[in-house]
């Protein structure tokens, strides 16, 4: 299966669980108050960073992940247990964004971090909830209210203090190896490396990561070839290593290279830089003396190595070690507290020009959350619209007795009642 570093799924929270209509009965108490628990809360979908995962590769075949729903309430006020979270384990490294808004959900920069993409439902109140002086015995409960659902995209961005940047074959994947602990796949063709490298360098107990990332082509900041995928992997680094080939015109390569860095992100130039010039057991020392001498004008060190033959290769890491700045701890991820938008209720004549349809999130939402046939829900509701203002607007509106009122998915009939509580019984 070829590398994944980006994803797109759907995610779901847990729908909260219903509450429960009951009433007590004992041997002796025939007839008890209500007891009607609450329902669970719905589970929350997660994603977390972990070590032992490099790819995206394992989550492709599923495009749809779910947390488990909240229990029902129960009698004798037995709130239902809560549905279980639900984990998706990412590389370090992942960010999550919504499709649907672009908003940064995610940023996971370090093994163990854990944020919330979609939250759960809430539970619903059971009908002990309900019970006031004058209404004793109330027949019904509250729904729980849907999961949060999202469209995300994973995006995996290697973390690495130092990219090795040039076009195939450059010899990146055995520098890496030359230098490093890593065992990268190196062959004499291009594009051997479809997936990024990691390699550790240590000496003196410093060390630094290294990472050999896909080659890079011409317009790959247009999408071609492996180009985005590349650049995407290198927005984190903090050094960038310029593997040039001596063979393969360095000047005008390095030139190329540049030019694509500052087509995609013109801050990646204004990063710490160092010139590794590959390959030089197959050129003579006049000849790697000029080409050095003409990479320096680009205002970066130049190294000259042989990754092949080893050469050079113990100075090149003093370079890199020098030159490498200070690691500085991310920042965390920490989402912007919501903004509490204020919805306004508005009436507006039906589209059939029957009746009359309120909209506003906060009431539909409450209306959503009982059962609208239910005669002692609705009689619950008439309050709850009289507190709103419902009323008054349908009446300012211009509504007549027995016409009808859509909220959401309910629909109801208004009467034109002074001092009313509502707008009188449900059509069900």
């Amino acid at each position: 299966m070829p590398f994944q570093d980006v994803l797109d799924i759907r995610v779901e929270g847990g729908k909260g669980g219903d509450g429960a209509m009951s009433f007590l009965r004992l041997k002796y108490l025939a007839k008890g108050g209500p007891d009607g628990g609450h329902g669970g809360a719905g589970g929350s979908v997660y994603v977390e960073a972990v070590e032992a995962v490099t790819s995206l590769d394992r989550l492709v075949s599923k495009k749809r992940y779910r947390a488990e729903a909240g229990h029902h309430g129960e009698g004798r006020n037995r709130t239902g247990a809560g549905g279980n979270d639900l984990v998706i384990n990412v590389p370090v490294g992942t960010i999550a964004i919504d499709l649907d808004t672009q908003v940064l959900l995610a940023d996971l920069t370090e093994v163990g971090q854990r944020v919330c993409i979609a939250e759960g439902g809430l539970g619903g109140r059971g009908n002990s909830s309900f019970a006031t002086s004058t209404r004793q015995a109330p027949r019904f409960a509250e729904y729980g209210t849907p999961g949060e659902k999202r469209r995300v995209r994973f995006e995996l961005r290697t973390i690495a203090d130092i990219g090795l940047v040039g076009y195939p074959n450059a010899g990146k994947s055995s520098l890496l190896a030359a230098l490093s602990n890593a065992k990268p796949v190196i062959a004499s063709y291009p594009f051997t490396t479809l997936s990024p490298n990691l390699g550790v360098v240590e000496k003196d107990l410093k060390r630094f990561t290294l990472a050999d990332l896909p080659g890079i082509i011409e317009d790959a900041h247009r999408g071609k070839g492996l180009g985005l995928e590349f650049l995407r992997h290198i927005s984190r680094t903090r050094l960038l290593v310029f593997v040039l080939d001596i063979a393969e015109e360095p000047v005008r390569t390095l030139e190329a290279l540049r030019f694509e860095l500052q087509a995609y992100d013109p801050g990646l130039l204004e990063r710490p830089a160092v010139i590794a010039l590959n390959k030089i057991d197959l050129a003579g020392a006049e000849e790697v003396e000029e080409m050095t001498h003409d990479l320096v004008r680009f205002g970066l060190p130049v190294v000259a190595v042989s990754a092949l033959e080893r050469h050079n290769l113990e100075a090149f890491g003093d370079v890199l070690f020098s030159l490498l700045p200070e690691r500085t701890e991310p920042e965390p991820f920490s989402a912007e507290p919501k903004k509490v938008v204020v919805d306004h209720l508005r009436v507006e004549r039906h589209a059939s020009g029957q009746g009359w349809v309120i909209k506003g999130k906060p009431l539909e939402e409450v209306v959503a959350r009982f059962d609208a046939t239910n005669r002692e829900a609705v009689a619950y509701l008439q309050n709850h619209f009289a507190a709103a203002g419902v009323h008054k607007l349908l009446k300012v509106a211009g509504a007549e007795d027995g016409d009808d009122v859509f909220i959401g998915e309910a629909a109801f009939e208004y009467f034109d009642e002074e001092g009313s509580q509502g707008e009188g019984e449900s059509k069900g």
